[in-house]
């Protein structure tokens, strides 16, 4: 009798987080997907049923060949570079140097601003004659005429992906530094008397300890870059040209500029499924990777 009331006494307990999960995830999705085979604009209030043409209109265009290209590069160069860099400060930054707490204060102060104030202060550095770089450039006496870094197709992504990273490189420096404090004295001590010079030690004891940071760290970037929209549409607002077009951007500009709502809504579906795709098969092959650790 007892085990019964506490069955139910669980479930009662769910009934709130199931009503949220219903409320913010399933009905949204669910009503996405009805008006991405319509041609809803986002503001009539009827509108007609088309089918798939929405998804045929989108695979057949160029926008969502763009965008996905610039998405994946987005997240691949986020996330090997955001993680590079974040595993060089956590191993510098727990060694013992003076002022080492200072030092890790100052590189996780960034990830503190918004995205809004952090795209702002960048765009005014890149800013061209007049920005930091240039005005530094030309205190050096390098010509800097043809500098623009979010003026040009070549390089605005980039430029792009430089700030989401040194945003967030503190957040992956910390969640490495906590994992590199959590590798046991006696291992690195075993290995230094074996012969192991600090490459081998950080390749054969301190990255298989830190299997779980790397998951970590490459799952949130990975999630970073495929839903990368801040940066674009406050520094670049896409441009120049479709060259810093993400997915979730191409999904805001259909629906808002364009006033395509139906279509932005098939691109939604689109991006949604391949986000959860390309994260879900990331985690298995780095929970895979953290057993064979």
């Amino acid at each position: 009798m007892k085990s019964t009331v506490m069955k139910k006494t669980m479930y009662f307990f769910a009934v709130p987080a199931l009503l949220f999960y219903l409320t913010f995830w399933i009905f949204p999705i669910t009503k996405l997907f009805q008006y991405s085979v319509t041609d809803y604009n986002g503001y009539a209030q009827s509108f007609n049923y088309i089918g798939f043409d929405n998804y045929k209109d989108l695979f057949s265009g160029g926008t969502l060949g763009n965008s996905i290209s610039n998405t994946l590069i987005y997240t691949v160069v986020s996330v090997v570079a955001g993680n590079l860099i974040g595993l060089g400060l956590a191993l510098l930054l727990n060694m013992k140097i003076r002022g080492k707490g200072f030092y890790r204060s100052i590189s996780y102060i960034p990830t503190l601003f918004s995205a809004i104030v952090v795209g702002f202060i960048w765009s005014y550095v890149y800013m061209p004659d007049s920005g930091m770089i240039a005005t530094f450039l030309d205190k050096l006496g390098i010509p800097n005429d043809n500098l623009n870094f979010l003026g040009s197709y070549s390089t605005a992504l980039y430029s792009i992906i430089f700030v989401e990273i040194w945003k967030n490189v503190g957040t992956t420096m910390i969640i490495f530094l906590a994992g590199l404090q959590t590798v046991p004295n006696d291992l690195l001590e075993a290995g230094r008397i074996d012969g192991c010079g600090g490459w081998k030690l950080l390749r054969y004891v301190k990255l298989p300890l830190l299997a779980t940071s790397i998951t970590i760290n490459t799952t949130l970037s990975l999630i970073n870059g495929l839903k990368a929209f801040d940066f674009p549409f406050i520094m670049t607002n896409g441009g120049p040209g479709t060259s810093t077009n993400t997915l979730i951007y191409s999904i805001y500009k259909m629906a808002f500029t364009e006033q395509m709502f139906g279509k932005a809504s098939a691109l939604g579906i689109i991006s949604f499924v391949l986000i959860i795709a390309v994260t879900a098969v990331s985690v298995l092959l780095m929970n895979r990777k953290e057993v064979s650790a």
